[in-house]
């Protein structure tokens, strides 16, 4: 190579600019600092509010809880849970909120899966109706549900069609189990529905093509993917049946030893000036809804590992 030819690859050299991956970073100037340190700081007024907001609300429960602890002792729990009453009373609402949660996801699972994937006539009145018993009073649906086993069509009436076949449902323990149902399986539909808005239907449709009819996609596909959507509804309809109070009190009644569930234990023993007693059955709801969620959430993450 000449001379010449080498100072002009040396002067080429000299004048093509510099990958940007080469070049050295250039220092932060002062304003770049004090711009970091201003975003820094306008978030500290953000995670105040709503971390004061959001501990309110937890400290409030916390209170209430302290509270009912600190009135009733040890000797006055054990007085109160160990009377006859009242262990029926246990022993009913456990089984009827069982029965109440099993019927809620066998309703759920259906209806939330249709409202979810299908577009059908008058789709919106019934996403409106299921709404009904969220919104409605207790009350209103308990009286509405009397009413309904009550209400003479003709000489016909439902009561009395049931009674005489040997189940009768008015004042009797599947009024309660009935009342628990209508406001607990709403919210299991709701809790399905938007389960199966998750999942994506495309692998229904890969099953269907190479060979599996629509149920057989449902049961082998989907269902599997929605077990823990169907753990969240049984625990959200199980916790609504043990809380249900209004409809069961008109509807069925606080029949002692007979209808008689906790959360009409605590209306019963208030209204015979038993506070101690009605304070020790608030608390057996409390364990009793806490161990129903720790189970169904520890089921629901075996589950999934």
């Amino acid at each position: 190579m000449s001379q010449s030819d080498s100072a002009e690859a040396t002067a080429f050299s000299s004048t093509t600019p510099t990958p940007s991956h080469q070049t050295k970073s250039v220092a932060a100037t002062p304003d770049d600092a004090s711009k970091s340190r201003v975003r820094k700081r306008s978030d500290a007024p953000f995670f105040i509010v709503m971390s004061g907001i959001s501990a309110t609300f937890i400290l409030l429960i916390v209170l209430l809880l302290v509270a009912d602890l600190r009135f009733t002792s040890l000797s006055d729990f054990r007085d109160a849970l160990s009377k006859p009453e009242i262990i029926a009373a246990t022993r009913l609402t456990i089984t009827s909120c069982s029965v109440a949660a099993i019927l809620s996801l066998w309703v759920a699972v259906p209806l939330g899966y249709l409202l979810s994937r299908y577009r059908f006539p008058l789709r919106w009145l019934i996403d409106t109706i299921v709404d009904i018993p969220i919104v409605l009073p207790p009350l209103v649906l308990g009286l509405s549900l009397l009413i309904l086993f009550h209400q003479p069509i003709g000489d016909w009436q439902l009561e009395r069609f049931l009674g005489d076949r040997g189940f009768s449902v008015t004042y009797r323990w599947p009024a309660v189990v009935l009342a628990q149902f209508s406001v607990a399986c709403a919210f299991a539909v709701r809790t399905m529905r938007v389960t199966f808005d998750q999942i994506d239907p495309r692998t229904e449709d890969v099953a269907r093509t190479l060979g599996c009819t629509r149920g057989q996609a449902f049961l082998t596909v989907t269902l599997p993917q929605a077990r823990r959507g169907m753990i969240a509804a049984t625990t959200i309809a199980w916790a609504r049946s043990l809380g249900e109070f209004g409809p069961i009190l008109v509807f069925a009644g606080a029949t002692r030893m007979r209808t008689e569930v906790l959360s009409t234990t605590v209306f019963l023993e208030l209204s015979v000036g038993e506070l101690d007693s009605a304070v020790a059955v608030s608390l057996l709801m409390v364990a009793m809804a806490i161990v129903v969620l720790l189970i169904l959430r520890l089921l629901g993450t075996g589950l999934n590992t």
